[in-house]
């Protein structure tokens, strides 16, 4: 079976240009797995850290309790919000190189 997609690239693997655009791809490529690896840690640690923040507003600590949940909260969104920002960036590959076709 073809793969359809390669036969119907219309520019030569030698051209500069497409491996330009192939590397600029792989390195936003890499780039996404990358921020998804933070992304998926940080949410990780930083539920540990709100849910030791619940853990300290049960124990009768509510000060504590509630700047450490906050944190974790807070850190979180950030973090998948970095994820999400790398994963757009990904997404508008396919769109700019059919603009210029």
């Amino acid at each position: 079976m073809k793969n359809s997609s390669l036969s119907s690239n219309p520019e030569p693997a030698h051209n500069p240009y497409s491996e330009i655009k192939l590397s600029i791809a792989k390195e936003r490529l890499r780039q996404a797995h990358q921020s998804f690896n933070l992304a998926w840690f940080t949410t990780l640690l930083c539920s540990m850290i709100t849910v030791g923040g619940a853990g300290l507003l049960l124990f009768g600590t509510l000060k504590e309790g509630s700047i450490t949940a906050a944190a974790g909260v807070i850190s979180s969104v950030g973090c998948l919000k970095f994820a999400k920002d790398a994963n757009d960036r990904l997404d508008k590959i396919p769109k700019e190189w059919k603009e210029e076709s």
